[in-house]
């Protein structure tokens, strides 16, 4: 390797392109292989009948999910987006109630807000954690609040201490948006045990999965109930006296394929998420000394999953703007990504229009009218996302101990360089 840099026409540290993650074996080949063969890919009825719950994978699937959860219920979704509506619907919110979450988490977390008629408010980050700062969380509470989303970001637990505080303070439910930090852990317990609801995404980057998918997982009997009622045309299948509010019909059922080889994929979850702690924790020990660069700090007794590998980056002790340096690593071939999304400034909240072009939610008269999606409301979230953030999607690759050693090489080589880069 050359010690010009690529971007000056030297030659790039890394000179392959990355597999892409797949965890698959020959494991999830019998066990969907078994499914079609015998000719059962679904086994759902939309009507109050034994078939409810689903078929038997299914049903399997859950059962072995919340016990290696330690939690009364799971259910199994489509996707974790679907499976998101269902716990918004579950906790059964008012048309202009809020929920209160960060900033920075995938857009089917508000999504999932909005489909209720309800209203998502975001919070800034702790510039430390990057979850949710626990400071702006409290200072959004309205009288209209319902809900806290605790987004445990990124694989690493959000204070659901804290959290579980403020909302015992102000009479707040916890939905737990886990998606990527499936074996997170907070003084032994799993993310998404301590709330009332949380969990699971398994789309097809993360780190276990099933293609698309989502789980949801609680202790809380009404809530189960509700989420199954969600997923499975709810409205047809009650049973007398109970509450109909909030349970629309919906298809959001996850398959036979998908739950047989999500029982496979459950088998290797610790020796999958340990794949990834162990890049990452290469990567901290190669990447901590070098100039400008500030890494996740994770609280006593916390652990993380690593969906991805996030860093700060100092610009003013770097001297360089944020482009001039990932410029530089893409030519040498480090996947990085820039930023993150700041969903509070997407034009949906903007212009504040979802539902044809009257303003429905903002403009329903259960909703709050001084709700403000202003650029500066999350000042961490906007200025990590503008000028300072990048991370590696290590959950996106299939990584050996040789790559990482070339992506360490080339964060090398281009620190050795800086002064080229000005």
């Amino acid at each position: 390797m050359t010690s010009k840099l690529a971007i000056h026409g030297g030659t790039p540290a890394i000179d392959k392109e990355f597999d892409r993650y797949n965890p698959y074996g020959s494991e999830e080949l019998d066990a969907a292989k078994k499914v079609i063969q015998g000719g059962v890919l679904s086994d759902f009825y939309g009507t109050n009948s034994d078939k409810f719950l689903g078929g038997e994978q299914v049903r399997r699937f859950e059962e072995e999910i919340a016990g290696f959860y330690g939690v009364n219920y799971a259910v199994t979704f489509n996707s974790w987006t679907s499976g998101l509506v269902a716990a918004v619907g579950a906790i059964d919110p008012e048309p202009g109630d809020e929920i209160i979450l960060p900033t920075w988490t995938m857009t089917a977390s508000a999504m999932a807000v909005i489909q209720w008629n309800c209203i998502p408010i975001f919070a800034d980050i702790n510039p430390n954690t990057f979850n949710i700062c626990e400071i702006s969380l409290e200072n959004n509470i309205s009288e209209k609040t319902k809900a806290i989303m605790a987004v445990d970001i990124f694989g690493l637990p959000a204070n659901i201490k804290k959290i579980k505080e403020i909302a015992g303070k102000y009479n707040l439910r916890i939905i737990n948006d886990s998606a990527q930090s499936p074996l997170s852990k907070i003084n032994g317990k799993f993310v998404g045990t301590e709330s009332d609801i949380g969990g699971f995404s398994l789309n097809y980057h993360k780190h276990f999965h099933t293609g698309e998918g989502g789980i949801i997982i609680t202790n809380d009997e009404n809530l189960y109930r509700r989420s199954c009622l969600i997923r499975n045309h709810g409205e047809i299948c009650l049973n007398e006296g109970e509450e109909v509010s909030n349970i629309l019909g919906h298809n959001f059922r996850m398959g036979e394929i998908e739950a047989a080889m999500g029982r496979q994929q459950l088998k290797k979850i610790n020796a999958l998420v340990d794949t990834k702690v162990d890049i990452a924790e290469k990567l901290t020990f190669s990447l901590r000394e070098l100039k400008g660069i500030k890494l996740t700090e994770i609280p006593e007794g916390y652990t993380h999953s690593y969906y991805l590998f996030p860093i700060v980056l100092d610009t003013k002790i770097l001297n360089l703007d944020r482009n001039n340096i990932v410029n530089a690593l893409q030519s040498e071939g480090v996947p990085i990504w820039v930023g993150y999304q700041n969903l509070h400034l997407l034009p949906i909240y903007q212009k504040k229009i979802a539902y044809g072009k009257s303003g429905i939610p903002w403009s329903l008269n259960q909703s709050r009218k001084d709700i403000s999606y202003n650029k500066g409301i999350c000042p961490v979230a906007e200025d990590y996302h503008d000028n300072s953030f990048i991370f590696l999607p290590i959950c996106s690759y299939n990584l050996d101990e040789k790559d990482i050693d070339l992506i360490i090489e080339a964060f090398k080589k281009v620190w050795l360089n800086l002064d080229a880069l000005k």
